[in-house]
This record gives structure tokens, C-alpha cells and sequence, in this order.
């Protein structure tokens, strides 16, 4: 071989070998990588063909009904799930709103009144209340009357043996007599004193006398009254004079209820013994303490709703009376309610809870409290949509126990579920209703 074909020619060396099966192993890793993304690819079609399949047959055999919560395909891209999450609707039958309590309601604006609760007591109405005494001393032969009887006007409640009244009934019965003779006196003598028979002196004696036994007969009568007669009762003790001088009745002054009883039989008793206190309970005072930070907001003519806890139902009232003082210990103002009691419930004693209303503000859009649900820690009012209701959030303003202002979420003229909300809640957090589905 010549010199310059020897310059040309260079044998193999073991470097271009070694690069040589570097080159066959990448070409290996790259085929095989090839193969599996292509594989990946068939199986993913294929599953995706399935699931899509499976769909279909579900929904022509109605095991997914339009009413369900449905999300749409592009959920599965977490980047846009925000965008392409579907409005979640409840549908719902008339007959299955009847059935659950559902009600739809407008919302437009409604009346919020705020009220203030302050303790209270229902106590007795001192006005009807009265304290029998006998008004005169006596000894108690009948105890007819025993506590939580109930009394009528005028009826008797027990029955004294009295001296003293004996007394003032000779001395009534005799002051008759008195003036009886006394008048027969007068008239003969101005008889004759007109006749110039008889002088003028005795005509004017009798007529003295005649006068004195008129006072004399007014004051035992008057007497009698202070004693507890009647008008009727002197009537009575004129036309039968030989009755018992010394009984003496105590009598009801109005209808009512004996509370108190301090009498038994054979007791001697003082004329300022209160033996009976009578109440009537047809109506009742409520006196309500008011803190000194609500004063000025309290007033006469106020509407009060009072409650007294389980078995008495609720019943309204008006502000009648705001004491002047506040009390130095209680630091407190009284306020009371006259209430009407004809069935006996509000027992006095009881301790009750006044809430009075204090001002009413109407705002543009309330809605009832029941209408609200919460959600994803957010309240929400279902709102009535062509296909069904949707849960929409809401903006709470003010409130009391009853209704909530809305300041956004909800517009005047949407109609919304005021009642059975919690229903469609329910429904939705399975996605089903009744028996498990909507429609």
C-alpha cells in the first residue's frame, strides 16, 4: 500500500465501537417509550368510550334523571372548574310540595320590628283586690269560706255572734220609736199653739225634740251602714225588729277568689280583723323591671308579648304605667301591663319575659328566617328557577325572631321557598328526592 493510501485509510479503533452501542441503546429506550405512550393512548379511548357508553345507557334507562346535580365534563380540569361548574337545581311536583311543607313565596319588603326582653312578674291586681274585715268585734260561730273558694258578690263568708252590733241595732230600732212619738208631739203642739190654746214655748220644746230625734234616728242608721247594711238590710231589720240582734254576717264585696283565710270557729275577734283577703283574677298586673339603658326607649301605649315558658301559650298587653323612680338597690324602673286572665292561667308569682317593641323599620327585601339555609358556610335562600330551585347566596341586614332583611342575593319580585327550605336541602345534599330521585 502506498504512502498515500496509507495517509487516507484509518482502521477502526475501539472508541468508534464504544460510541457505536451507545447509539443502538438510545435508539432501544426511545422505541420502547414510543410504545408505551402509544399503549397509554389505546387504553385511555377505550375507557373513555366505556364511560361514555355507560352514561348513555344510564340516562335511556332513567337511572340519572335531569333533576340530579350533574357536573359538566370540563370539571375533571381542576383550572376551570370555577367556569364550568353547572347551576345545582332541585326540581320538584306540586304534589310533593304539599307533601313536604314547601311553600314558594315574592320577596318585596317587609316590616321589621326590634324589641327589647325584659324580665317580669305577673302579680295581683291591686285594684280588684280586697281585705274583708268584720268591722266589729265578735265571736265567729260559722266559717263558711275556706281558701281557693270562689266567692259572689254579697255572698256570706262567715257569720259573728256581736254585742257591740247588738247595740247598734237596739239603738237604731229605738231611735224610730223616738222620732216617731217626737213627731207626733210636734204636730199637736203646733196645733194648739195655732189655736192660741196652748204658749209658744212648748210648741218650740217639741218641735226641738222633734228635730233632735231625727238626728238621733240619721246617726243610728248611718251606723248601721259603717257596719257593713245595706240600704236593703235596714229595709230588713225594720220589717222583722225581733230578729237576732247580735248576728252579724261578713259578705263578699265582689266576686272572686278567697287567697288568704285568718278565721276559724270560736276565734274572738277585734272589728280591724282581716279574716279574708278576696282577689278577683280575671285580670292580672304583669310589673315588667326596666334597666336603666332601656328607659328611654320604654312608654305608655307600648304592645308587650309575654311568654311564661312551656304550657302557657304567649298572649299580648300594652303598656299601661312607667314608674318615675328607679330603685337604688335594683337600679330598675317598674313598667306595667293590666292583663286579662278569665281562664285563670297567669297565676300570680309567675316569672315571665316581656318583649316589647321598641321601633318597626320596613326594608326593601325580607324574607322569614325558615327561608335560610346554610351552605358551605354561607346562608342561601332557594330561589324558584324555570327548571326547578336553586340555591343562591345570600347578604343578610337586619333582623329580629321572625324575618331578615336581604341586601343582596335575592331581588324584589323573585319567587323564592319561604317554607320547607330544609326539605330541598336535603334533597340536594343526596341528590335525590323522595324515593331517592327528583323530577
Amino acid at each position: 500500500m502506498g504512502p498515500a493510501l496509507m495517509l487516507l485509510y484509518k482502521p477502526p479503533t475501539r472508541i468508534s465501537g464504544v460510541r457505536l452501542m451507545k447509539t443502538k441503546r438510545w435508539i432501544s429506550v426511545f422505541t420502547m417509550a414510543l410504545a408505551s405512550v402509544i399503549v397509554a393512548a389505546v387504553f385511555y379511548k377505550q375507557a373513555r368510550s366505556t364511560a361514555e357508553s355507560k352514561t348513555n345507557t344510564q340516562l335511556e334507562q332513567g337511572q340519572i334523571h335531569q333533576g340530579d346535580v350533574i357536573k359538566n365534563k370540563a370539571d375533571d380540569e381542576p383550572e376551570h372548574e370555577d367556569e364550568h361548574e353547572l347551576e345545582r337545581i332541585i326540581q320538584i311536583s306540586k304534589k310533593e310540595m304539599t307533601e313536604f311543607g314547601v311553600e314558594v313565596a315574592e320577596a318585596g319588603p317587609v316590616k321589621i320590628q326590634t324589641y327589647i326582653n325584659l324580665p317580669g312578674q305577673v302579680a295581683l291586681n291591686a285594684d280588684r283586690l280586697a281585705h274583708v274585715v268584720p268591722r266589729v268585734s265578735g265571736i265567729a260561730r260559722q266559717v263558711r269560706k275556706v281558701l281557693g273558694d270562689h266567692v259572689r258578690k254579697g255572698e256570706v263568708m262567715a257569720i259573728l255572734e256581736s254585742r257591740e252590733l247588738a247595740d247598734a241595732k237596739a239603738a237604731f230600732l229605738a231611735a224610730r220609736e223616738r222620732i216617731s212619738l217626737a213627731r207626733a208631739n210636734f204636730v199637736r203642739e203646733e196645733g194648739l199653739w195655732k189655736g192660741k190654746i196652748s204658749a209658744e214655748q212648748d210648741f218650740l220644746e217639741a218641735k226641738q225634740a222633734f228635730a233632735e230625734a231625727r238626728i238621733n234616728l240619721r246617726s243610728a242608721e248611718q251606723k248601721l251602714h259603717a257596719l257593713g247594711f245595706s240600704e236593703a238590710s235596714v229595709k230588713k231589720l225594720l220589717k222583722q225588729p225581733d230578729a237576732s240582734f247580735t248576728r252579724y254576717e261578713i259578705v263578699s264585696p265582689f266576686d272572686g277568689v278567697v287567697i288568704e283565710k285568718h278565721i276559724v270557729l270560736g276565734e274572738v275577734l277585734r272589728d280591724d280583723a282581716r279574716v279574708y283577703i278576696v282577689a278577683d283574677m280575671n285580670s292580672v298586673w304583669v310589673d315588667i323591671s326596666v334597666y336603666q339603658k332601656d328607659l328611654p326607649f320604654i312608654r305608655k301605649g307600648l304592645p308587650v308579648i309575654l311568654s311564661a315558658g312551656r304550657g302557657i301559650s304567649d298572649t299580648t298587653g300594652t303598656i299601661t304605667y312607667v314608674g318615675p323612680l328607679v330603685g337604688q338597690k335594683t337600679r330598675t324602673a317598674l313598667a306595667r301591663v293590666v292583663l286579662p286572665n278569665p281562664n285563670g292561667q297567669w297565676r300570680p308569682g309567675l316569672f315571665v319575659t316581656a318583649k316589647i317593641a321598641v321601633d318597626t323599620i320596613e326594608v326593601p327585601v325580607g324574607v322569614p328566617k325558615e327561608a335560610l339555609q346554610k351552605m358551605e358556610d354561607k346562608p342561601h335562600v332557594f330561589v324558584k328557577k324555570p327548571n326547578g330551585f336553586s340555591p343562591e347566596p345570600v347578604t343578610l341586614g337586619r333582623s329580629n325572631d321572625r324575618y331578615v332583611e336581604i341586601t343582596s342575593g335575592l331581588l324584589s319580585g323573585q319567587k323564592y321557598v319561604s317554607k320547607g327550605a330544609f326539605t330541598l336541602k336535603a334533597q340536594l345534599s343526596k341528590e335525590s328526592f323522595g324515593d331517592g330521585h327528583g323530577h
